[in-house]
């Protein structure tokens, strides 16, 4: 195993704005986890910042200048942090250096041979299989995800291992901080509107991020999603980077050769290196065996026997919020997923939709972020088309202050003229009533969206449980 890298002088006493959220406390914890003395704070307390805890962190609940320790050696934010907030006030006065989150995940990918994985969707999924099935093959790999693989605090871990998989976020451009050494481009759409006006700027960002793969690297990229297809061709040729595509195309360099469904599980069969691999991706739907064959490439481009990465991916069973099964009660399932952008929402449907059946799919979605709404709402109200009936909750703004006339109307408007059975609910509080008043033994309920709406799930099986 290849020593692992120390810790920067700056990381040895920082303080996280935010510590309690997806991409912070990832990075608080493997810190942590490398000895420095880690603090923070966080809006509100959580399974994640008592996770924090346990590791030895400094967890404060509510922000406040004299959170900020004298003797910290930085203060990491995200770009979620207003100006405003008085611990940076506070770390004005002291000269204590001002860190984003992604400077400090590179600072720890340092020394590593970095899997990074970008795309506008499935991101998460993808660094999970990879961080899942490197584990079951005893690589020990330091990994970073957006989201937890089962308990509170497991979307991190410093390994001891030489690789570090990361989700790389495009959101904010911070994923032009890293250096890769195998980089991977699922796809590419116009999303987050509040920084990209359009999809030559979401290109230029992500050759950026490409520019940034080490010589000799390389970059795996589905070959069938337009997005990431223009990016490949705006790229290959690149002196030092080899191209890698995936895809059910003939042309593609790993072939999906099939795709067969096995209930809330798929049987895939690929050609690589000049033969045929089959093995069993255990979550269900085209768009997950896709991500776990975008991971088998990567892995593979790291010299990592197929065969055996193949057999260690169907360990990966689900991760937190994605498709993942909250329970069941009067004969209703459950169901939790965080998708929120119109392509998100159509494939976990579709994917449900596959396993369900002749199951009624009853879906309560929550919009995320107005600017989002503004511009994509008419496709998520056709995208909820795809359930039988639809509750569609307030806008969750997240960041983001609200914009005149964009409200969840969009949605509910777009849905109906796509003939869907969709109405609104203003007071979350009543969605397990209103849910439990449709739902019938067979059912399926969905909440979905990237906001709070996950915390509906409990709410809505204690009341159908009477």
């Amino acid at each position: 195993m290849t020593p692992q890298p120390g810790l920067p002088n700056a990381m040895e006493r920082p303080h996280f704005i935010g510590i309690g959220g997806a991409g912070m406390s990832g990075i608080a914890k493997i810190l942590a986890q490398r000895g420095a003395a880690v603090a923070g704070s966080d809006a509100r307390d959580s399974d994640t910042a008592q996770a924090l805890r346990a590791h030895g962190a400094t967890v404060h609940i509510g922000h406040a200048a004299a959170h900020l320790a004298d003797d910290a050696t930085s203060v990491v934010v995200s770009s979620a942090i207003r100006a405003d907030n008085p611990e940076l006030a506070r770390a004005a006065e002291l000269g204590v250096p001002v860190v984003h989150r992604s400077d400090a995940l590179a600072a720890l990918m340092d020394g590593l041979r970095p899997i990074a994985v970008a795309g506008t969707h499935g991101k998460t999924t993808t660094t999970s299989m990879l961080a899942v099935s490197l584990s079951a093959l005893g690589l020990d790999p330091s990994y970073a995800i957006g989201g937890d693989l089962d308990a509170p605090g497991s979307n991190a871990h410093h390994g001891t291992g030489d690789i570090f998989v990361a989700e790389a976020d495009e959101s904010d451009r911070s994923f032009h901080k890293y250096a890769p050494q195998v980089a991977i481009i699922l796809n590419a759409e116009l999303d987050h509107h509040a920084n990209y006006a359009s999809m030559d700027e979401i290109y230029e960002s992500f050759e950026t991020f490409v520019g940034r793969i080490v010589p000799g690297g390389t970059l795996v990229v589905a070959h069938g999603q337009a997005g990431a297809a223009e990016i490949a061709a705006r790229v290959r040729g690149r002196d030092g980077l080899t191209v890698v595509t995936y895809g059910e195309e003939e042309d593609a360099d790993v072939r999906i050769e099939d795709i067969t469904p096995r209930g809330l599980a798929s049987e895939v069969t690929v050609r690589l290196d000049g033969r045929s691999l089959t093995f069993t991706v255990s979550v269900p739907g085209r768009h997950y065996a896709h991500n776990a064959v975008a991971a088998l490439a990567a892995g593979a481009a790291l010299g990592i026997p197929a065969d055996d990465l193949a057999a260690a991916l169907g360990k990966y069973t689900g991760v937190k919020r994605r498709l993942q099964l909250k329970g069941e009660a009067a004969g209703v399932q459950v169901i939790d997923s965080y998708a929120h952008h119109p392509t998100e929402m159509t494939a976990d449907l579709e994917a449900i939709r596959g396993a369900a059946g002749d199951s009624r799919i009853l879906v309560v979605f929550q919009p995320h972020l107005f600017s989002r709404t503004q511009e994509l709402g008419k496709e998520m109200g056709q995208a909820l088309a795809l359930a039988d009936s639809s509750v569609v909750l307030d806008i969750y703004p997240a960041r983001e202050d609200p914009i005149p006339g964009v409200t969840s109307e969009i949605i509910i408007s777009a849905a109906r003229a796509a003939g869907a059975d969709t109405t609104a609910e203003h007071d979350k509080d009543a969605v397990a009533d209103v849910i439990a008043g449709m739902a019938k033994p067979g059912d399926l309920v969905l909440t979905m969206g990237a906001g709070d709406v996950t915390d509906l799930g409990p709410a809505i099986l204690a009341r159908l449980a009477g």
